[in-house]
């Protein structure tokens, strides 16, 4: 598996897949053509199809000198590798392409190319989940523990700047208001939420404020706002507002919360090595159902849950969310991403209670699950993977009337 910083990347939104990792790869291929006179740039399949409303062009155009690079959109044709592909050339003052170059945003924020083989970044022995806990058992250590030992000596410095971010990007949501950008001028909701919640008293007050932060970062992310991938853009709400809440209410230290954040790092590492946490090949399950199952993870853990109560809350994060298709309207990611990430936010709480008050043992085990979700995913039609073709981004009409 990958380090854990894979699954934790520091960015603008409103999208990892779309806007970082295109960005990422437009940066990389004019640093290495800059005596180039224009510029080219061909999108495919889903990063042609939502591309506009995810901002994709303009993430890229602000790489390249003013007027010197033609976007071209090419939605209906899909890539082998990956459907999120761009496709860049450099020109000489005679319009001949003097170099060219075809990368893939393979969600998170990650990008590849037909030469990248994936295996060379991998830093943990293991292939799945039950190999982590098998030498967890082995060693007496609890999923952090393996975090701790594999990675490189700054992974807890990195964890704590993710958690300031985190921190940052929740409460600087809950305090703007006003429109988010695009043509459906959605209205922010956030700070409303969390002005609501302190009229209510117990389980409703608490379920409140849990709304309050996820909304406040996923609109932060709508806007362009600084967020941390978790392991998506489109789903960056949910870790940070179940542990935003869980330690307003309970008061952990920094320590258990950077220790819990690894914790969910690794189970989305597992994922991504497995299966994918993009929208673009397996739907919304790989963005929203990981983030829902890296939040129980880290919910049980913090509650002093065994790795197998850990590996239990995660399975139900991934399994309750099986075949949620990506359709967003508009190619924005707004609706119904926005409300996604605080339904996930609750649902991880709940999980951590339903592997509390068992003893960790299960039918259905987290890799399964995962294998489970990237078949499904294959099976979707692309309608349903992030092209805005089908679904719900059929009503987008309805949207603007509302």
């Amino acid at each position: 598996m990958e380090s854990i910083k894979s699954i934790y990347r520091i960015g603008n939104g409103p999208s990892s897949s779309h806007t970082m990792g295109p960005k990422k790869a437009a940066k990389q291929f004019f640093e290495q053509n800059q005596k180039a006179k224009t510029f080219r740039a061909t999108l495919f399949g889903s990063l042609a199809a939502t591309g506009k409303g995810h901002l994709t062009d303009v993430a890229i155009a602000s790489v390249f000198p003013e007027g010197a690079l033609e976007i071209i959109w090419k939605p209906k044709e899909f890539k082998k590798r990956h459907p999120n592909a761009v496709s860049f050339e450099a020109l000489n003052e005679n319009g001949d392409v003097i170099n060219e170059w075809t990368a893939y945003s393979i969600g998170g924020g990650a990008i590849v190319d037909e030469h990248t083989k994936l295996e060379e970044s991998h830093i943990y022995p293991f292939k799945n989940m039950d190999e982590v806990l098998r030498y967890c058992n082995r060693n007496g250590l609890h999923l952090w523990e393996v975090v701790e030992a594999y990675e490189d000596d700054d992974i807890w410095d990195y964890l704590r700047k993710v958690w300031d971010i985190m921190v940052a990007s929740v409460e600087r949501g809950l305090e703007n208001e006003g429109v988010l950008p695009s043509h459906l001028k959605l209205p922010r909701k956030a700070a409303s939420y969390l002005i609501k919640a302190k009229a209510y008293i117990g389980s409703m007050r608490k379920r409140a404020e849990v709304f309050a932060y996820a909304l406040a970062v996923s609109e932060e992310n709508a806007a362009g706002g600084k967020i941390v991938t978790a392991p998506t853009c489109g789903s960056a709400g949910v870790m940070p507002s179940v542990l935003y809440y869980l330690r307003s209410q309970h008061n952990f230290s920094e320590v258990k919360i950077l220790r819990a954040l690894a914790t969910a790092g690794l189970v989305g590492a597992v994922v991504k090595m497995n299966a994918s946490i993009s929208g673009a090949e397996v739907g919304c399950q790989g963005e929203i159902g990981t983030a829902c199952a890296m939040g129980s993870a880290a919910t049980t853990q913090l509650f002093g849950g065994t790795i197998f109560q850990v590996e239990n809350s995660a399975e139900m994060g991934l399994e309750h969310h099986l075949g949620l298709t990506c359709d967003p309207v508009g190619g924005l990611v707004q609706i119904p991403c926005i409300e996604r990430n605080a339904f996930a936010a609750a649902r991880a709480l709940n999980h951590n209670a339903f592997a509390m008050l068992n003893d960790g043992r299960h039918r259905i085990s987290f890799d399964k699950i995962v294998q489970t979700m990237k078949q499904t995913g294959h099976d979707l039609p692309n309608i349903y993977k992030e092209t805005s073709t089908g679904g719900l981004a059929l009503f987008s009409g309805m949207a603007d009337d509302e």
